[in-house]
């Protein structure tokens, strides 16, 4: 079995009205390469007649973004026409690459009728040679993903290869991502390749990892030696487990920029006043 490194809390970080934790970057934390951001919304309940999301137009570059929608919707738009609306189940992965402007926030029926609100969204880091790749942005509702149903648990694929069967995105870093949903008593475990780093966070829950405990609002790390994770289900639980190799590239991020010098980010900055990230009208 891999080695677990530590186990580390998901801090407060709200947003006005919007219950937020973050895995990382904390004070303990700073990323998991090529991981590098995980904020955890909700759960809560929106009543009627909200103002839903606050992910209004801004810019990325240098990095891709992977959103979870366990509860709620998402309208997606950005300045190189992407639009599109993911509901419960569903998962958004734009890849902001040489960058763009874009919006995440609720749909109008949500803001009129209110409901259940629960949306993880994580940072993934592109390498120097892909920091300037063409955006895109592919949107999965649920029944787009691969469901691998067992008697125990059930993953929901996103991308990457596991028990021999693929996931819809073609990730352009290799990354293997999925959601894990264990029955209370279930056990599930997953093979990580040798060098890989893994992320393996506990949505809902309470669970034993290669022997340790972890319960929701908890980030797990690892060894990167090839081997296997184990994990009982003490009651019914969600995680989020992706891995893939790290990038061992410098990291400069400054608020929606993720680069590998500090000279890159200034440019990033003069490029987006300069319009060149899209124009929002």
């Amino acid at each position: 079995m891999k080695e677990i490194k530590s186990v580390y809390r998901a801090v407060p970080a709200h947003m006005g009205d919007l219950t937020t934790f973050r895995a990382m970057p904390t004070q303990k934390i700073q990323h998991l390469d090529p991981f590098l951001f995980l904020n955890h919304h909700g759960p809560q309940t929106y009543k009627p007649h909200n103002n839903g999301l606050p992910f209004g137009p801004h810019p990325h570059r240098g990095f891709e973004t992977l959103t979870f929608i366990f509860d709620g919707d998402i309208v997606h738009w950005d300045s190189s026409g992407f639009k599109s609306v993911i509901h419960e189940g569903g998962v958004q992965w734009m890849t902001a690459g040489s960058g763009l402007i874009h919006s995440e926030q609720s749909s109008k029926e949500f803001t009129e009728k209110g409901g259940p609100l629960e949306i993880i969204q994580l940072w993934m880091n592109l390498p120097s040679s892909l920091k300037m790749t063409p955006p895109d942005y592919k949107g999965f509702e649920k029944d787009k993903l691969i469901h691998i149903e067992r008697d125990d648990y059930t993953i929901h694929l996103i991308s990457g290869t596991v028990e021999g069967i693929t996931g819809p995105m073609d990730s352009p870093t290799n990354l293997t991502m999925m959601t894990v949903d264990i029955h209370e008593g279930g056990d599930f475990e997953i093979a990580i390749p040798e060098g890989h780093e893994t992320l393996f966070y506990v949505v809902r829950g309470e669970v034993v990892v290669n022997g340790d405990g972890a319960r929701k609002l908890d980030l797990v790390t690892f060894d990167r030696n090839d081997g296997i994770i184990r994990v009982h289900a003490e009651e019914e639980s969600k995680l989020i487990i992706g891995h893939g190799l790290p990038l061992n590239e410098p990291i400069v991020a400054y608020g929606p920029f993720v680069m590998n010098s500090e000279q890159e980010i200034q440019q990033a900055f003069k490029d987006y006043e300069a319009g060149k990230l899209g124009t929002w009208s």
